[in-house]
């Protein structure tokens, strides 16, 4: 019998417990601004297309803030501004709307609203001062406004009211911004509705998380960090409560039932986290499947997935089907997820042309259905097994970075496939219900681990975040020394601990990660553990009232997520956010001359790895400075030609003195751009290229992965040259490499 290719998309949409357990305030407003622009577009644009079935995943943490919103219960610090008559405005909510209120994605949803677009450029040209003692009324309450109208999803611009706001632009009143807020309930009302409604006609299927979106396999043990990296240093006291697993399925499970008349039949586990401690608790609360990550199933299988330069998998069979897990409380089903294609939707495609993206995700279907079907006994030409390739990623975030929040992508995604017989779109359930899990996974064998490399350094080992846990430790130690506090009579103690027990409080602490509100988060996580011992009429540690860690920009830190920047020479800081930085300019010392770079910052996605070089203020290549930037790369640990430097006058001293595989060169006066590769015998060879730069404020550059021919997963090492007429002057950074890794 053949078979088309099954595809199961599976859209992550979740947000943290913003509504404080101690004063019941909400602190942050991103429930209310992704339920207007991402959780009921995405399934009403899906409704138009009938023949593409999906998977979305609805956090209880979130469906319940959406309902506080619904019924007016939910106030944040946004709302409360945005309902504030302008000519009321203290001096402190002044300053707070000029540093919050342009909290989105310049390019997309600032940039192409013109009023906005000029108010975001007075503050970034003339500084947030210069706009407290400036600015009029009218521009607070403009400002105000388009904050509330950008986020919504241009789904709905054909609303006559919306419509008539973004022509008018302008001398908006409390009134408008009154009924935009009307808008943003009535949206949000009927994002549950519509998730229930597809659900039935079968076009959907909806599924859950774990109460507040806690990381499972810490709850049942923090040493579960120990199974990937063996020497994780770890909080002094182990957090060891896996009574807690049951409870926030349970709650999910019930929530789930009374929004949506049946029971969920699937689990995300939160960041796709599982271990063989919690399958008995999930099998027993009676879900039928759940998924995770590609990593996670390689550590299980002890295999390395090898891909191809298109990033395709050698092995597809291994992946693309599910997994039976038996547990004493009965069989479970495991999917997972494509690690790559989740990321080229999530990270990658935003930058590309969307129908472009759009082919380009529905060739690489193509691919895998093209090798599974070269891997088959059999000469038929066409699939004989059933297999189900996962794309599973967060359905909120990543359209903040698309063209029109990523409809014209997604309709060209749908109209593509709708006309395809040989690829099909199942939800999850579907497909299991027709082909269950052929293969089994021993339930002892499966990789304790996360969607993140197969571990969980996310949440746990890093000094702050294990001081976020001997806090939470403390506190659940306390709970259960109070064995009258059930759930019946003091739900607000457990509340608390679920609140606390969520993984992004996690997420944030320490190294890895970081945003504008990190001492929000910070705070947040305090008063929900706080608010543990004010219900139980226990003293709150002296600890919990100051910030685990002080929220400051580093100097120096490794990138922290992919970066999508326009290649202009302007150095957008949005644009460089999540990026490496690297602080130059004087980093040698009173003994060493000071680097006319002054900061040099770097990252990746999936189509390029970049580069920003920041001068020093008034310095002109040429002049002050060598008129030639060259990179070098290598590959640590691969068979490659190598060679030297190509310039005259370079110190035998390391790193200078390494051989080579990539060398580009820039000649900042003239523009002149080149690629060369190592041959044989110490030579170098030139290569064509697609090479992008930007020189204005500061020197950009992207380099394709497409024009270097390597592997995913190669690791790389860069340095940076300046020269004269191919003589060497100087490298940076100082006695080191920069490291990346091919994706």
């Amino acid at each position: 019998m053949a078979h088309p290719l099954y595809v199961a998309f599976i859209w992550h949409q979740h947000q943290p417990l913003y509504k404080s357990c101690v004063t019941g305030k909400y602190h942050l407003p991103w429930v209310r601004l992704h339920g207007v622009k991402d959780y009921l577009d995405l399934i009403l644009l899906l409704e138009r297309y009938p023949k593409i079935h999906q998977t979305v995943n609805l956090v209880p943490s979130l469906i319940l803030q959406i309902e506080d919103y619904v019924a007016g219960k939910a106030i944040d610090p946004y709302l409360a501004q945005t309902l504030t008559p302008e000519d009321q405005l203290t001096t402190e909510q002044k300053e707070f709307i000029i540093h919050h209120f342009f909290d989105a994605q310049h390019h997309t949803l600032i940039d192409p609203h013109p009023r906005y677009a000029d108010l975001y450029a007075q503050r970034q040209e003339k500084g947030e001062a210069w706009c407290l003692e400036h600015w009029q009324p009218q521009d607070y309450s403009d400002l105000v406004m388009w904050h509330n109208l950008a986020w919504i999803d241009p789904l709905f611009w054909d609303d006559p009211e919306i419509a008539a706001w973004l022509v008018q632009g302008r001398n908006f009143t409390l009134s408008d911004r009154q009924r935009i807020i009307a808008k943003h309930r009535d949206i949000l009302a009927r994002i549950l509705p519509q998730h229930r409604k597809m659900q039935e006609s079968g076009q959907l299927e909806v599924t859950t998380t774990p109460y507040t979106h806690p990381i499972l396999p810490l709850l049942a043990d923090t040493q579960a960090g120990r199974v990937a990296v063996p020497k994780m240093p770890l909080p002094k006291e182990r957090f060891q409560w896996s009574e807690d697993i049951p409870r926030h399925l349970q709650k999910a499970w019930e929530i789930y039932e009374s929004r949506f008349g049946l029971a969920p039949r699937g689990l995300w586990p939160s960041e796709q986290s599982v271990s063989p401690a919690i399958l008995p608790y999930v099998a027993e609360q009676g879900f039928q499947w759940l998924c995770s990550d590609e990593a996670v199933l390689g550590w299980s299988l002890k295999h390395f997935f090898h891909r191809n330069e298109s990033g395709n998998v050698y092995e597809p069979e291994l992946i693309y089907q599910p997994y039976r897990l038996e547990t004493p409380q009965g069989d479970l089903a495991i999917v997972f997820r494509d690690h790559r294609l989740s990321d080229l939707v999530g990270f990658t495609y935003s930058a590309m042309e969307p129908q472009a993206a759009a082919t380009d995700l529905v060739g690489h279907l193509d691919a895998i259905a093209q090798t599974l079907t070269q891997r088959q006994s059999s000469q038929s030409p066409e699939l004989e097994q059933p297999w189900l390739v996962t794309i599973a990623l967060d359905g909120e975030n990543c359209w903040e970075f698309y063209e029109k929040d990523g409809i014209p992508f997604l309709e060209s995604l749908y109209s593509q496939l709708s006309d395809r017989d040989d690829i099909r779109l199942v939800t999850v359930s579907e497909y299991l219900d027709q082909f269950p899990p052929r293969a089994t996974l021993p339930a002892d064998q499966l990789h304790s681990g996360s969607w993140v490399d197969g571990n969980f350094t996310t949440w746990i080992g890093d000094p702050v975040k294990n001081r976020a846990w001997e806090l939470l430790t403390d506190a659940r130690l306390t709970l259960a020394q109070h064995p009258e506090a059930t759930e019946e009579a003091n739900p607000k103690v457990w509340e608390a601990l679920y609140a606390a027990e969520g993984s992004d409080w996690f997420w944030w602490f320490g190294e890895g990660h970081s945003s504008n509100q990190d001492a929000m988060f910070d705070q947040l996580f305090r008063e929900h553990v706080a608010a543990i011992y004010q219900s139980l009429d226990e003293p709150v540690p002296e600890a919990l009232h100051h910030s685990l860690e002080p929220h400051e920009t580093l100097a120096n830190h490794r990138p922290q997520s992919f970066i999508h920047p326009v290649i202009n020479g302007i150095g957008d800081e949005q644009d460089w956010d999540h990026a490496g930085r690297i602080a130059v300019a004087g980093a040698r010392g009173t003994m060493h001359k000071s680097s006319p770079i002054q900061r040099l910052w770097y990252g990746l996605n999936h189509l390029n790895f970049y580069f920003r070089f920041d001068f020093q203020v008034g310095k002109r290549p040429g002049i002050d400075f060598p008129p030639e930037l060259h990179l070098f790369w290598y590959y640590p640990g691969q068979t490659l030609h190598n060679s030297p430097l190509p310039l005259a006058d370079v110190p035998n001293t390391a790193p200078v003195n390494y051989a080579f595989h990539h060398h580009m060169g820039i000649h900042l006066l003239n523009g002149a751009v080149w690629l060369e590769q190592a041959g044989e015998y110490h030579t170098w060879q030139g290569r064509s290229h697609h090479i992008q730069t930007g020189l204005d404020q500061c020197l950009e550059i992207a380099v394709p992965w497409a024009d270097l021919h390597v592997q995913p997963d190669w690791p790389l090492e860069i340095l940076a040259v300046l020269a004269t007429d191919a003589h060497f002057v100087e490298y940076l950074p100082e006695d080191a490499l920069i490291p990346l890794q091919v994706p």
